[in-house]
């Protein structure tokens, strides 16, 4: 019985493979845009949604259309400035005049499969992407104010006394996520102009999160919103 199944599976492959038409294009390109993100804490920390650059390079692979579905892989060597930025009360809930920003420079690699519905070589196209994401902390900085509004203790005045975040440097510099979004592309004759927008769940935390640390879970959550462009250097 093993013998026959695997006749008719080997058999069954090939017919599979010709109900897709093949492609072979490979574009190159570059992007630029936005981040918009924030640490989630636990303890909880307030924020707001903190904002930076992102910028990078591009490869496409397009391997087949399935029925009236292109299939492509993606790859992206990105940079983008992260980070958090408080919304600072005091212990007894009064907004502070103090302020705390954490930038931290990323190096991100996203490996994403990538399907889209539209015009291939002329005209408007949109895709759905997803797949793993790749982080390395290259640098960090802090940016606050001159003076604390401090407690009895001589303390930064904080809900639930949470303020050992400011003198904390990341513990884990990589990064890896699970990345998902939209894009709209038009295609031209000059090349292909998309702008996308996606969702970052970081799966890493920044700081240890043993019984005995500060933070149970610390990890990125960033929108991004990018534009794109590529050209074909291969159809």
């Amino acid at each position: 019985m093993a013998v026959v199944a695997i006749v008719v599976l080997g058999a069954a492959l090939p017919a599979a493979a010709q109900v897709g038409e093949a492609r072979r294009t490979i574009s190159l390109g570059f992007s630029g845009g936005t981040v918009m993100n924030n640490v989630t804490f636990d303890p909880t920390i307030k924020q707001k949604m903190h904002t930076g650059p992102t910028m990078g390079l591009t490869v496409r692979f397009v391997s087949e259309k399935y029925f009236k579905t292109l299939c492509a892989l993606q790859m992206e060597v990105n940079y983008a400035r992260l980070g958090w930025t408080e919304d600072i009360r005091s212990s007894a809930d009064q907004p502070l005049p103090d302020t705390y920003s954490r930038h931290m420079d990323y190096l991100r690699i996203p490996l994403l499969a990538r399907l889209s519905w539209g015009y291939e070589r002329r005209g408007f196209s949109a895709a759905f992407i997803a797949g793993p994401e790749f982080g390395y902390l290259l640098s960090e900085k802090s940016e606050r104010s001159a003076e604390w509004t401090l407690d009895a203790e001589g303390l930064p005045d904080r809900p639930n006394g949470m303020s050992a975040q400011y003198d904390m440097p990341v513990e884990h510099r990589f990064d890896y996520a699970i990345t998902g979004g939209l894009s709209l592309e038009i295609a031209t004759g000059i090349g292909r102009f998309s702008l996308d927008g996606r969702y970052t769940y970081g799966l890493a935390d920044l700081f240890s999160n043993g019984k005995k640390d500060v933070f149970s879970r610390s990890n990125h959550s960033t929108i991004t919103v990018k534009l794109s462009y590529l050209f074909d250097v291969r159809k």
